[in-house]
């Protein structure tokens, strides 16, 4: 991994066995990746970075408006999100055990004791998206083992701060993070597809693009549709 300085970023570089060089920005703090081609000299990726320099700046700062805002305190009027959509939180106080639950195509509803703290409002809106993001899992993740010719020993939801999904190629296991809820469902189906394959092929190498492209050909624009900041 090479870091260099165009202008006034910096960005890292990682050479890989594959075929286009690629560029991604990761939240939270705008961290700048290019993965670059073996062989292909260092001035070529500077020179790449020169030509896409408006559009990182633009993304730089998004990312980092989205940062500053403040914390959830999981009060109604608030914006959560749920594969792909916005909803508004309706929080309902009621004398029993938190829920949640979806209100039509708006409101996202948090049902809970008028003296309920934040940690456990967030609490339980983590269950429900624990909840609903293994009912999503599970219909895919059957059906791309079976397309791929792979399986998983085993599959779990856990918060992850930097990756979506990690596969253990050695034991089969794979963990899927827990904020894909929020996203769009042709993404989560991505990261699906991206984690089983690994269980094929261990490496980002060329093999590895040259299947997930044959399996999912809009596979970068889904990528890049994932890395979107969303709150």
């Amino acid at each position: 991994m090479t870091v260099v300085n165009v202008s006034d970023i910096s960005a890292e570089i990682e050479w890989k066995e594959i075929k286009h060089i690629h560029l991604t920005i990761y939240p939270p703090n705008a961290r700048i990746h290019v993965s670059a081609p073996i062989g292909m000299p260092e001035d070529a990726v500077r020179l790449f970075l020169i030509t896409k320099l408006p559009w990182i700046k633009q993304r730089i700062t998004q990312i980092c408006e989205q940062a500053r805002q403040t914390g959830r305190e999981y009060v109604s009027g608030e914006n959560h999100y749920f594969k792909g959509n916005r909803y508004r939180l309706k929080v309902i106080y009621h004398d029993a055990p938190p829920k949640v639950e979806l209100q039509g195509s708006e409101y996202l509803v948090l049902y809970v004791r008028s003296n309920s703290p934040t940690e456990k409002r967030a609490e339980a809106m983590r269950e429900w998206y624990r909840k609903q993001l293994k009912e999503i899992l599970f219909p895919l993740i059957v059906k791309w083992e079976r397309v791929i010719g792979v399986q998983a020993t085993k599959w779990e939801v856990k918060q992850m701060k930097t990756l979506w999904g990690s596969c253990n190629h050695r034991t089969g296991n794979i963990i899927f993070n827990l904020e894909l809820a929020k996203k769009p469902l042709s993404c989560i189906e991505y990261i699906v597809v991206h984690e089983l394959l690994h269980l094929k092929i261990r490496l980002h190498n060329e093999a590895f693009t040259s299947e997930i492209g044959a399996l999912l050909p809009n596979w970068r624009h889904l990528k890049d549709q994932l890395n979107e900041f969303i709150v």
